[in-house]
């Protein structure tokens, strides 16, 4: 009641009552607009002001900018929700926002401000993020999400390193590596907490069946022995024990997901999305571990995992709790679809150029449509109702 009095009672800016309006709407109009630009900087049409390597810059970007975005989203929403304590709203929010945004900027032109201010700039938005959400499930004494805040946690430090590999090695590899690590890592705790819920609170009102298997052991020993053989990619990317370690992650992934009763969600888009982003989590540790073994590219795990599994873990989540929150009906409209399938289209189409390169441009170029695409097509469709109020 003092959350719902709380949000009925602020008289500010619509777009800043909760974590998940600002940062969801232009997490995703910033996943949207930096790719078309990234493949002008890949083709050299383009150049950046920045400090980081072309490549570097559009890891970087990707991997602390935009998740970094729907991350800080995710929390603020959840934690309440956890604790029963107020949301973050108004000032404080706006100020997170703020230094997040700066944080863009100073990456990208870092080359003119020196890469020091952009490190320490940069830095500043996870580690923030971090601390408040510790503070608010620390007050709410809800100590088994402190998890979550460890990772991000864990997340800022290879931010960190980030910024320091890509000055003095020319090139920022291990923390890259660590940092897509670190965040399929997230995928699979937040995963395993909402896909089998949702799944089970849609299938319990329709007709009886199989129902997902809750968590357990082994969701604790798959997740440990990912984050193990992820562990052990970031660090040595090839050779035949990474890639047993990987396979045979992989392996318990798909048995994870296949607990979960997928296949009997097909009519609730809201639903399936959320299975087939999860699918792609054991796709990116068996191409990882074909990398290994040099028998396809690198990038083919990477992207699985990168702009299968989070590209896709994150648009289901941004489209499921957007309605939620705002007031509107749990399912999918057609642009919602679209945005899935566009998603969908983006990633695969990213891995076929990764394996076969034989098509990797024309492949390339739908990947980077496709991509644009899904983001802009979430921030159009969305964006009414995140600048909206709710109505209670």
């Amino acid at each position: 009641m003092a959350t719902m009095q709380r949000l009925t009672g602020y008289r500010g800016p619509a777009l800043f009552s909760y974590g998940f309006r600002p940062f969801f709407l232009f997490g995703a109009i910033y996943a949207g607009a930096i790719v078309p630009l990234w493949m002008a900087v890949f083709v050299g049409d383009v150049s950046l002001p920045t400090a980081f390597a072309p490549r570097d810059w559009h890891v970087h970007e990707m991997l602390f900018g935009y998740v970094g975005a729907v991350i800080a989203g995710f929390l603020l929403t959840a934690v309440p929700n956890w604790t029963g304590r107020l949301p973050i709203q108004g000032g404080p929010l706006v100020a997170l926002f703020a230094i997040w945004l700066a944080g863009r900027l100073t990456a990208t032109f870092s080359g003119i401000i020196g890469w020091q201010i952009a490190l320490a700039i940069d830095a500043a938005f996870l580690l923030s993020l971090a601390a408040v959400a510790a503070r608010e499930i620390i007050a709410g004494r809800k100590w088994g999400n402190l998890k979550l805040v460890g990772i991000v946690s864990l997340l800022a430090t290879t931010n960190i390193a980030f910024h320091v590999e890509a000055h003095f090695s020319g090139v920022a590899d291990y923390s890259a590596r660590a940092g897509i690590a670190l965040v399929v890592t997230l995928v699979c705790v937040i995963g395993g907490r909402i896909v089998p819920s949702f799944t089970r609170n849609w299938l319990s009102r329709q007709r009886p069946g199989r129902l997902p298997v809750p968590f357990g052991r082994f969701d604790a020993a798959t997740i440990v022995a990912g984050a193990c053989a992820m562990g052990a990619w970031a660090v040595v990317p090839s050779g035949r024990a990474v890639a047993g370690a990987l396979g045979f992650a992989g392996g318990l992934h798909i048995i994870r997901l296949a607990r979960w009763a997928g296949h009997r969600t097909i009519s609730d888009r809201l639903v399936l999305i959320l299975h087939v982003a999860y699918a792609f989590v054991p796709v990116g540790f068996f191409l990882a571990a074909l990398s290994s073994l040099d028998l396809v590219a690198p990038s083919a795990g990477i992207h699985a995992w990168t702009g299968g599994a989070i590209g896709s873990m994150t648009i289901a989540v941004m489209t499921r709790a957007s309605l939620g929150h705002t007031g509107q009906e749990l399912s999918a409209s057609t642009a919602t679809q679209a945005v899935y399938a566009s998603i969908i289209i983006a990633a695969l189409a990213r891995i076929c150029a990764a394996v076969d390169p034989t098509y990797s441009i024309p492949l390339l170029v739908i990947a980077g449509v496709a991509w644009t695409g899904a983001f802009l097509g979430f921030a159009l469709a969305y964006a009414p109702a995140l600048c909206r109020a709710r109505r209670f």
